[in-house]
């Protein structure tokens, strides 16, 4: 099958390029940057913009099946960034998606989409999407998720993968700047230490995108979306310490009440605002909720529509992460 995936040179991306062409599949990859490592493997690349709606066409001329990986993550920047990339970019690919023919379409969602400041413990999908937002990002992904799922169609089958909190190796972002901060000085437990939160490990992520492209082949999974994780949740600060005292790093033990931790945040944005300053406040308000409350989710819908089963244990997992991170500690 013909398949084009966006973001495929980057972290999840590019295992799902990897788990693709390992199933046979021919693959290209839409990007801004070069991936001559990928192009070495006879993997093409369509390298521009997704606001340009012409590249896009172009890219998905031919193509059978789209994985939408791409978007403007982080939690901060100015909310037109976030509408032009993960709105306006995930609309164009929607029209050239329709307008070339493509079958298939599977999204690269969050659960950020059902945000609204309060714990989820075990809730599904049948969750409404969020409100009181606190961040672009989560905002942005929800709009650009029900826009896609409303368009599967006789024509073309959609459906929305929701991974929480993506690890493993080759990861640029989440634990290196975990890593960063905690050698710092910077980061400290919020809240009680004791929320439980899903986490999801790469290879799993990208084997549940190649299930959903199985399940809409087959009729199944057509306009739905699926929280995907590891299935069982760990203590988000335990977890975190765990894989810092692999690498010999001092474990985070200093606590900071949510209130408190919110409150700096909402200060730090104002001031990041006022003053137009660089790069990312240290702490945000979204943050500070998403490091304190419980967030996990029932995985019963992926694990029957998708035949989505973890093949990771934790332990497994962690080794291997631990392996990669390893060498970014040390350097």
């Amino acid at each position: 099958m013909e398949i084009l995936v966006t973001g495929g040179g980057g972290f999840l991306g590019r295992y799902i390029v990897e788990a693709l062409v390992k199933e046979g599949h021919s693959v290209s990859i839409l990007g801004r940057s070069e991936q001559p490592e990928l192009a070495s493997k006879g993997i093409r690349l369509y390298q521009g913009d997704l606001q340009d709606p012409a590249f896009v066409e172009e890219a998905c001329k031919n193509k059978e099946a789209v994985f939408h990986v791409a978007a403007k993550a982080g939690v901060w920047g100015s909310r037109q960034s976030y509408i032009d990339a993960n709105v306006l970019g995930t609309r164009n690919i929607l029209k050239a998606s329709k307008q070339a023919g493509v079958r298939y379409l599977i999204y690269t969602s969050t659960p950020s989409v059902v945000f609204n400041r309060q714990s989820f413990r075990g809730d599904n999908e049948s969750l409404s999407y969020g409100k009181d937002w606190l961040c672009h990002y989560a905002e942005t992904k929800a709009i650009a998720e029900k826009e896609s799922l409303e368009a599967d169609s006789s024509a073309i089958s959609v459906c929305a993968l929701r991974p929480h909190l993506i690890f493993g190796p080759r990861d640029h972002h989440l634990l290196p700047r975990v890593i960063k901060a905690v050698l710092s000085g910077r980061l400290k437990i919020v809240g009680k230490g004791k929320n439980l939160v899903d986490v999801t490990y790469v290879k799993d992520a990208a084997l549940a995108h190649v299930k959903a492209l199985a399940a809409l082949q087959s009729g199944k999974a057509c306009g739905k979306a699926y929280f995907i994780s590891q299935g069982s949740p760990v203590v988000l600060w335990e977890w975190l310490n765990r894989i810092l005292s692999e690498l010999n790093i001092p474990e985070i033990k200093q606590k900071l009440a949510l209130p408190i931790a919110y409150g700096i945040g909402g200060v730090l944005e104002f001031i990041y605002k006022i003053l137009n300053l660089k790069g990312e406040p240290p702490m945000t308000r979204f943050v500070a909720v998403e490091l304190a409350k419980d967030h996990y989710f029932d995985l019963s819908n992926a694990r029957k529509d998708l035949d989505f089963n973890p093949q990771y244990s934790m332990d497994q997992a962690i080794q291997e992460t631990v392996e990669d991170l390893a060498q970014f500690s040390n350097n």
